[in-house]
């Protein structure tokens, strides 16, 4: 799966193994998530452009690098919003957007219900977050819904994936790259879950199970 970025780290693992486990409690699950999503869009903006510029430092003048590249972090409602923070601390002027999914039960299709984005998407790499990437349908309705809108570079940050998601991703809209911090190759259960997975991301972070 050419579309499809493993992060690997020993954090990564530790981390990983903390948040799947059924006794970890919301506060903890919720600091996870916001330790996760910081490691996994460190090895996302490994390759972003730098820009040259002079500086002066107390010793000497030299030359400094800076960041060339203008962000907005799109979280898919409502687990997205556990991973924002610890996106931005990275890039405090980075815009944000958020997209309204559910999915129905009886279909496992998205439904949208709420679509906010910055005016200037098409200008910024786009981050669409989402802790997990199951049947990949919410992901496909918030990537439409951000091309619609102009966005023209747009990578998928998330914290669990299975090849159901990652492949119909990867057909659709080949151009995206996912970045994940696990990959669970059994896939998916009868109830649209990822097996082993972590359960339902949303009422764990949010204490509503």
């Amino acid at each position: 799966m050419k579309n499809l970025e493993i992060v690997k780290h020993p954090l990564i693992d530790h981390k990983i193994s903390m948040i799947r486990k059924k006794e970890t409690g919301n506060k903890e699950f919720r600091e996870l998530v916001h330790e996760l999503a910081s490691i996994i869009c460190y090895e996302a903006t490994r390759e972003t452009p730098t820009q040259a510029q002079a500086i002066q430092t107390p010793v000497e003048d030299s030359t400094g690098y800076f960041i060339a590249q203008k962000f907005a972090v799109v979280p898919i409602l409502r687990a997205g919003v556990g991973m924002v923070d610890g996106i931005v601390k990275f890039f405090p002027a980075a815009k944000i957007g958020h997209i309204g999914l559910y999915r129905d039960p009886s279909t496992l299709n998205p439904v949208k219900y709420y679509v906010k984005l910055p005016s200037d998407i098409n200008e910024r790499e786009v981050f669409l977050v989402d802790p997990m990437v199951a049947t990949g349908g919410s992901a496909i309705e918030a990537i439409n819904i951000l091309k619609e809108n102009g966005a023209q570079k747009i990578k998928v940050l998330c914290l669990v994936s299975c090849p159901e998601g990652v492949e119909k991703i990867g057909k659709l809209h080949p151009d995206v790259k996912i970045y994940t911090a696990a990959h669970d190759e059994k896939g998916l259960n009868s109830k649209g879950y990822i097996v082993p997975g972590l359960g339902d991301a949303g009422d764990r972070i949010f204490g509503t199970q």
